[in-house]
């Protein structure tokens, strides 16, 4: 039987917590570990505290199936975005990208040209993976050749995807903390921009300051990996469609699971047609352990030869482990512990905002996952914000400023470490370039603490 009755002090919640987060911090930061060896190091801490408690290992087994239950679509999202990578390589799709945008994008404006189309694409498709992991391979590839520092145009790219999916009406996170607040889809986008414009425009404007490459070096190096990519791969205007058939996806509403398996078939179509004599053979070892590039360069061979599912099996393992231990920290109550007791102790709107914000950022510094940095804090302070007569879309704004954007920064993070994985940065290499992401909580608290752009409940008059 479970033990239902069963409650955690604030202090031993607080405590336990600070463990996990020095144990994680400590593996990931100090000592370069993998991500999941810490986490499951935490989960162990966590089981024995259970024990210590002699709470039932039917209870920790419900918390398990439970964190993980939440998690299944996503992990297949990403073994489909693993084979989408790599056939996208393979049918020449990323190779075009890359040869049209060197003679699109200036060296000059390049790292600010690259935060804005990633924010109007990720609009549009309203997913940040998708993003970084197509369009974006083929900027850092441009970024690598232009010698511009390869944290900077990932921390471009992040940004310009994280915009586009906070901002669009079709992202799983934008939709998840409406649905989470009891808001208005579209009321709660618009709400959003009270931050989220500032973060952009301020963002915008580093970036150019910033974002150059090296002109001289750039030029000789632009042309040279041209020709190795044309030499070597299909480069042609008809890898438009795979784009085009993503935006359409994503004006009809198709979920992501049909439009990703959609797109792998148009891919293959377009690989078949360039090479008929491909066997099958090739086409499944493609997908599952990614494209190998055998252009004879180094460099260009490091950058497209990635992908396929096996690619995302390190991004999978992490899920299954930190939605693992979510759903033990919420069986256990440890989180609630510590959030609610200071929900009940707020006594101005910018002490809620702020707290909500912070909550939520320590949801995703202490476990990782980004649905769950907004569900929780959502859940602890929903009735405090409505006591306090402020807007769901108000609560809506903080949990995606300190929630949704935040979880690309955490190094044991899953968006953190799949931009990472996916780009071949590290998290702390492109965290400080990583502006949109930093600047939106800040943007939000001030918001809090000024009351610019806090909504409030209508008053309802009785007739």
């Amino acid at each position: 039987m479970e033990k239902k009755n069963f409650t955690v002090g604030r202090n031993e919640a607080l405590i336990m917590l600070l463990v996990m987060l020095v144990v994680m911090g400590l593996g990931v930061i100090k000592f370069g570990l993998s991500p999941q060896v810490p986490v499951m190091a935490v989960m162990g801490i966590l089981m024995a505290w259970g024990v210590f408690h002699k709470l039932p290992w039917s209870m920790i087994n419900t918390g398990i199936k439970d964190g993980i239950e939440t998690g299944i679509v996503p992990i297949f999202i990403f073994i489909l975005v693993g084979a989408l990578i790599s056939t996208w390589i393979a049918a020449g799709i990323i190779p075009s990208l890359m040869v049209f945008g060197f003679h699109l994008i200036s060296v000059q404006w390049f790292v600010p040209s690259v935060f804005i189309v990633c924010a109007l694409v990720g609009s549009a498709v309203g997913s940040a993976f998708t993003v970084i992991s197509t369009v974006g391979i083929a900027f850092f590839g441009m970024g690598v050749t232009m010698h511009v520092n390869p944290a900077l145009v990932a921390g471009a790219i992040i940004s310009g995807a994280v915009f586009g999916d906070k901002s669009s009406p079709l992202s799983e996170s934008t939709n998840l903390t409406a649905a989470v607040v009891d808001a208005d889809l579209f009321k709660h986008i618009i709400n959003l921009m009270w931050s989220t414009v500032p973060a952009f425009v301020i963002s915008l404007i580093v970036f150019g300051v910033m974002g150059s490459g090296e002109k001289g070096a750039s030029l000789a190096s632009i042309n040279r990996v041209i020709d190795i990519l044309e030499t070597h791969f299909t480069i042609s205007a008809w890898a438009i469609v795979p784009i085009a058939c993503m935006f359409i996806c994503a004006w009809r509403r198709v979920p992501a699971i049909p439009t990703l398996f959609l797109n792998i078939g148009v891919s293959l179509v377009m690989l078949l047609i360039e090479h008929p004599g491909t066997k099958l053979m090739k086409i499944a070892s493609i997908i599952e352990t990614g494209f190998v590039s055998h252009t004879g360069n180094k460099e260009v061979d490091v950058l497209l030869s990635r992908g396929g599912i096996a690619s995302m099996m390190g991004t999978v393992s992490l899920i299954v482990l930190t939605l693992s231990l979510g759903g033990m920290l919420m069986q256990f109550g440890l989180i609630d512990a510590v959030m609610e007791p200071f929900a009940k102790h707020l006594n101005s709107d910018g002490k809620r905002i702020s707290a909500v914000v912070l909550a939520s950022i320590g949801v995703n510094i202490f476990i990782g996952e980004q649905f769950l940095s907004v569900i929780l804090p959502g859940k602890a302070f929903k009735k405090t914000f409505d006591d306090a007569g402020l807007a769901p879309v108000a609560l809506g704004r903080a949990l995606e400023d300190g929630g949704t954007v935040i979880n690309y920064l955490v190094p044991w993070g899953v968006a953190g470490v799949f931009a990472a994985n996916t780009l071949g940065v590290s998290t702390m290499a492109f965290l400080p370039f990583t502006l949109f992401s930093l600047l939106s909580p800040v943007f939000s608290i001030l918001s809090g603490v000024t009351g610019i752009g806090v909504k409030h409940q209508e008053k309802r008059v009785e007739g």
